[in-house]
């Protein structure tokens, strides 16, 4: 009878699916595997080896295994540490807040912007304040979009001017205003010391000075927006890592509708 990697005995592997109590999977149910990687301000030697060990045991990792490290300088080491994660989540108890929106193809939105709004929806789009990233807003609004989901320039039914970056809060509103912006979107991938959110507060307010908060769909994105945290911020929506312009359309345009703003004149 064979023995190690390659055994050909009989195992009886854990099938149940509590998900109450959901750990990580590797190759059979409830088995825990986990592969983390990180870097330790130490020199690549025996010594840092035990102690990315140490650390991953600390993590809640049981019997790791460091299984690739390599220095990166001096001070400085890489580590890859497989192991059994003991922690388990309560799926069943878990509430994420979501945007509530059925998303739309390209030709299905333009079609419903026809039937239901009668004219162009016209979209402004920036990365606001000291951002200077675009990749996010570009993928939302250039023509060529991102994944395979065209972006808003490319639908028939949208006018949509992407401003790109570090455009303040101030040129923004005052662009919306010119171009009677029936959607704002605000990229912000820049969170430094929580930077993004004092620029999107600072946004909601100004637009509130203005007069204009209520007049018209305003939303945000980037790696660490959610729509929970936009609806806390005064935003009617936020969308994060995964989302593309169907996502940002579809629900844009159903809240024009919703809000009765598809009678502004365009």
């Amino acid at each position: 009878m064979s023995s190690g990697l390659y055994s050909t005995s009989k195992k009886d592997f854990d099938k149940t699916l509590d998900l109450t109590r959901v750990k990580p999977y590797g190759d059979t149910m409830n088995d825990g595997k986990t592969q983390v990687s990180f870097t330790l301000p130490v020199a690549d030697d025996d010594r840092a080896v035990a102690a990315a060990a140490q650390l991953a045991e600390k993590m809640g990792l049981r019997e790791p295994q460091v299984v690739y490290h390599k220095s990166l300088d001096a001070q400085f080491t890489f580590f890859v540490v497989y192991g059994a994660c003991e922690h388990t989540v309560d799926y069943t108890s878990i509430k994420v807040h979501t945007v509530d929106n059925q998303v739309m193809g390209m030709a299905e939105t333009n079609e419903f912007i026809r039937d239901r709004i009668g004219r162009k929806v016209v979209i402004i789009g920036a990365s606001t304040g000291t951002d200077a990233h675009t990749v996010g807003i570009d993928a939302i609004m250039n023509m060529k979009g991102y994944a395979g989901h065209y972006g808003l320039e490319r639908y028939e039914m949208i006018e949509a001017h992407n401003l790109g970056s570090q455009v303040t809060n101030e040129e923004f509103v005052k662009k919306a205003v010119e171009l009677k912006a029936d959607v704002l979107l605000v990229s912000q991938t820049v969170t430094q010391k929580n930077v993004h959110i004092q620029n999107l507060t600072e946004l909601v307010e100004l637009l509130e000075a203005e007069g204009l908060r209520d007049k018209v769909v305003l939303v945000c994105g980037g790696p660490r927006i959610t729509h929970e945290l936009a609806k806390e911020l005064g935003y009617d929506a936020g969308f994060g890592p995964g989302k593309y312009a169907d996502d940002v359309a579809s629900f844009a345009v159903n809240d024009i509708v919703r809000r009765g703003l598809a009678k502004r004149t365009a």
